[in-house]
């Protein structure tokens, strides 16, 4: 038997509100139109590299500031690979830089890794003295670095190029934090199958760091591409240069009077895009690294 009630009909939701928030869309379009405005701000300078690179000498030292070549022309990149030694630095550059990432892709793993789960004693005052060495500059260390190289026989050799850059501390510090993320139990099933310390590295842990390999990869490519101080000091001969210690050389006026700007700023284009390709192949598998690691977390 149904019972009847006096309580008055539960109102309906209400149906949601066709037009947004006008405060919403004015706080939206501002801070679209605050990023674009600095977005084309950082943008302008690589347009007026790209730009001079195709103009004539006499347009490019006339007109600097403009992005449009008139006429477009391609003597600034014919004089680049015909005048100079570019293809000699684009070499001595890609073994540098191919070997000093795999060099710190590994070791750097192997240091923080050791410092993450390895106990010994002193690990926390080493591990304190990496950290230290992120605060020293840079260019506090290129005397005692010459004097080094020079002390170990290796200056002004292939051997003095990359031998000192093969490990980095900024490396060592971004793997540490990234392998105590991880849980310690998959180590532990691992090493009651029987595998080792280094087995358990390389086949268990290792594979679980790619978002953090792909970081160091891009950090350790970018790194000691561009990499000018220490070339400064590991080598004199010519034959060794690498291409930010060539386009220096290029800009201290190498190539005699003039300015020089579509030489100049092609072949500072050449060395951009190498660096470039790099970043966007590679921040695409780390993002979705990343996105596949949260949503499973």
């Amino acid at each position: 038997m149904a019972v009847l009630t006096d309580r008055p009909p539960v109102a309906a939701a209400s149906a949601p509100r066709r037009g947004r928030d006008p405060r919403v869309l004015v706080s939206r379009f501002l801070g679209y139109a605050t990023l674009v405005f600095f977005g084309l701000v950082f943008l302008y300078p690589f347009v007026i590299q790209l730009g001079n690179s195709f103009k004539t000498e006499p347009n490019a030292a006339a007109d600097p500031l403009s992005p449009i070549p008139d006429p477009l022309v391609l003597a600034g990149f014919e004089r680049i690979f015909a005048g100079t030694d570019f293809p000699l630095w684009l070499g001595n550059s890609l073994l540098v830089t191919v070997l000093v990432t795999a060099g710190r892709v590994f070791f750097d793993s192997l240091a923080g890794y050791a410092l993450a789960r390895l106990r010994f004693r002193g690990r926390a005052g080493l591990f304190a003295a990496v950290v230290a060495v992120l605060a020293v500059p840079g260019v506090v260390l290129l005397i005692p670095k010459f004097l080094v190289l020079n002390q170990l026989g290796i200056y002004n050799s292939y051997a003095g190029l990359i031998v000192p850059l093969l490990a980095d501390a900024a490396g060592v510090f971004i793997m540490k934090q990234f392998f105590e993320s991880i849980p310690v139990s998959v180590e532990e099933a691992a090493r009651i199958d029987g595998a080792g310390v280094f087995r358990t590295f390389w086949s268990v842990v290792l594979p679980m760091a790619k978002p953090a390999l792909i970081t160091l990869t891009i950090l350790s490519f970018q790194g000691s591409w561009n990499e000018f101080p220490h070339s400064l000091v590991a080598v004199q001969d010519p034959d060794l240069f690498t291409l930010p210690r060539g386009l220096a050389d290029l800009v201290s006026g190498s190539l005699g009077k003039g300015s020089q700007y579509p030489l100049k700023l092609g072949a500072a284009l050449l060395a951009t895009i190498p660096v470039a390709i790099i970043f966007v192949v590679f921040q695409r598998y780390f993002v979705r690294d990343a996105n596949d690691g949260s949503d499973k977390g």
